[in-house]
């Protein structure tokens, strides 16, 4: 695991100074606090920080070939390089390193820029070829590890995280204003674009290729095939089919030379995770859970409860409010963006709590998007069975009523509201906007946008439609009603929550691993017909099923919680009292985005219960702090923002 950065300019009388590409290393220290490599071509240049996993005394970086002409740096871990190694000896490569580093190299020399296809793993890594004066960059199928660039017409920067760019003397931090939309219904943004105009990603699956007069080509190498299975199998053949794939792909994650581990939550992902790496290794693993003081919402029994199961060398640590609140502005500051959810904050504390013991975590990310595990799945079809009725029984108008009386209704207590809105007494069943993404992602829908911006944010932001790379992606999608949300989870919402892994697990300086998304392990996942996904109102029925040997039943059939966080009961509490200060600030209000009237509603329904806010009001408070530090340059800690977020604790 490492942080890679780079420069190139454009035109061979160009120069990259090594002083500038420390610069931008400096700023992922905690990507890698090992070791550093640099080295300038001419006019391109690249940096690694690395963190020692595989061949950790000879595994510098950067890499080259032979002779030099051939030059890595590389994030991430090559599964199968010890096969491809064999392979590419055997054809007269030679190694000078044991690293899988080098594999990419000698891969790349073989296969040029389809040696993407070969590699099993999670990766982002960049190429200088001198002898074709070309940068060469790949990511991962999934989006596992991130990487970031800036494409001018003097230059491109890239590199594992936007403040390595941000870092380079030239660029400046500028808010990319037409992104708020997206940001305010999903709490992210599911394309290529991020919040800084000018810097984008390379979508996952997909290549770069530039020469050195800037011309880039951007290529996808890989895509979710969905596709029919042949012919009719029963349930237990896909049970015993994704038990053996998920067994196989778990031993290969275990790859390590140092120390590794494995986070417990106590739900099924994670416990299947650990189970099977016991299974694998034979032995006790060390497993790190983390909890909240609020013991409602603290699944710290649960994860005992496998722990001793398990026998696992177990750790806890306990978040309270106090320091909840007090590493958010820091750790916006890490992830560069708005933390989209809550839990994030979590993971970074027991990652911390992981790197005293280990360098390597394994996670039980990605099950839900490929076996259809979250509850707005199963409900989904369920609403969509019963709106064909409703619609067929009831005309538009009466429909609309219904619609309008959910939501005005002074009747109905904010949670009994909460939850009829998302049925299809409270849904427009004619526009899939209305009836799964403003039901189950979006925070502020179009209408409710229109609201909370200013008329000048309007009017400048005439395009600014909140739903359109997702809508492109479900528009695209094959299969049936499952498949398609599956995939454009995938796409969007999965790449999102890899990159809160990566974050927060980096700025502990440590890396997390995801064996559920194992690329061939997705693609198998994805062919299993949804009768067998998904029973009555639960899914990852066959993953339940091929586990049920190796952990007990109510941990196996426990219902799932999501990892929850006592976000909403805070704000019941001291904790309210806080982020309207900030939110209704008149710094917050002169920046110009949001009506203060709009905003100042908003929390007045939600201290008075009419109306459950905490997710917008998370969303708001995650975008205003994100605008000072790392817009406005203000301190993470011990600064203004970090005193008025702790001084308003009881």
């Amino acid at each position: 695991m490492c942080g890679i950065a780079g420069c190139i300019k454009f035109g061979h009388a160009a120069r990259v100074e090594a002083s500038t590409l420390q610069r931008m290393c400096a700023a992922m220290v905690h990507r890698g606090p090992d070791d550093e490599g640099i080295i300038a071509l001419g006019n391109a240049g690249l940096g690694a920080r690395r963190l020692s996993i595989i061949d950790v005394v000879h595994g510098h970086q950067p890499i080259s070939n032979e002779d030099g002409t051939i030059w890595v740096v590389f994030n991430g871990e090559i599964y199968n390089h010890a096969e491809l190694r064999s392979r590419l000896q055997a054809v007269g490569h030679l190694y000078s390193t044991r690293s899988d580093t080098e594999t990419i190299v000698h891969a790349y020399e073989e296969y040029g820029r389809k040696c993407v296809k070969h590699l099993r793993g999670m990766f982002a890594f960049a190429i200088w070829d001198s002898r074709t004066r070309q940068l060469f960059m790949a990511r991962d199928r999934l989006g596992i590890k991130p990487l970031y660039y800036r494409l001018k017409t003097d230059s491109l920067l890239f590199g594992s995280e936007i403040k390595v760019i941000l870092a380079h003397p030239e660029v400046t931090a500028t808010f990319n204003r037409s992104m708020l939309p997206e940001y305010l219904a999903f709490g992210y943004l599911s394309g290529q674009e991020t919040f800084y105009e000018g810097i984008r990603k390379l979508p996952p699956g997909h290549t770069m290729l530039i020469d050195d007069a800037g011309e880039p080509e951007i290529d996808r190498y890989w895509d979710l095939e969905i596709r029919e299975v042949e012919q009719a199998h029963p349930e237990t053949y896909f049970v015993e089919g994704y038990r053996e794939q998920l067994e196989k792909a778990v031993q290969s994650h275990l790859m390590s030379d140092v120390p590794l581990g494995v986070f417990l939550s106590g739900g099924l992902d994670s416990s299947t995770i650990a189970a099977l790496a016991t299974k694998v290794r034979g032995e006790p693993i060390e497993t790190f859970s983390v909890g909240y003081a609020e013991d409602s919402f603290s699944e710290l029994p649960q994860a005992r409860t496998v722990a001793n199961h398990l026998n696992s060398i177990h750790h806890e640590v306990v978040l309270t409010e106090q320091e909840f609140f007090d590493a958010l502005p820091r750790l916006i500051w890490q992830e560069d963006e708005p933390v989209s959810w809550p839990s994030s904050v979590a993971l970074y504390f027991v990652s911390e709590l992981a790197s005293s013991r280990v360098k390597v975590v394994l996670t039980g990310e990605g099950s839900d998007e490929t076996l259809g595990g979250y509850s707005r799945y199963a409900f989904t079809l369920k609403n969509a069975a019963a709106d064909r009725i409703y619609r067929g029984l009831l005309p538009r108008s009466v429909r609309a009523a219904v619609r309008r009386g959910v939501v005005q209704s002074s009747l109905l207590s904010a949670s009994a509201r909460r939850k009829l809105s998302h049925t299809f007494l409270a849904r427009n069943g004619e526009s899939w906007q209305s009836f799964y993404f403003d039901n189950f992602f979006s925070a502020f829908g179009s209408q409710h946008q229109s609201e909370l911006l200013t008329q000048d944010f309007l009017n400048e932001r005439r395009d600014g439609y909140p739903y359109s790379n997702v809508l492109r992606i479900w528009n695209c999608a094959p299969g049936n009603m499952l498949q398609k949300m599956l995939y454009t989870d995938i796409k969007t919402y999965l790449v999102e929550l890899l990159m809160k892994q990566d974050s927060m697990s980096m700025a502990a300086s440590i890396e997390s691993r995801v064996p559920f998304l194992d690329h061939e392990l997705v693609e198998y996942a994805i062919t299993i017909p949804a009768e067998f996904q998904i029973k009555r109102t639960s899914g990852k029925h066959i993953l339940k099923r091929a586990v049920q040997d190796l952990l007990p039943n109510d941990i196996v059939y426990r219902k799932k919680l999501g990892f929850p966080t006592p976000w909403s009961t805070w704000l019941s509490g001291s904790g309210f009292h806080r982020v309207e200060q900030i939110l209704l600030d008149a710094r917050t209000v002169e920046r110009g985005f949001f009506k203060p009237e709009a905003i100042a509603k908003l929390l007045g329904e939600h201290r008075l219960r009419h109306h459950d806010h905490y997710d917008r009001i998370w969303k708001l408070l995650n975008f205003e702090i994100w605008y000072r530090v790392c817009i406005e340059g203000d301190a993470v800690t011990g600064g203004s923002l970090a005193r008025e977020l702790a001084s308003r604790v009881v």
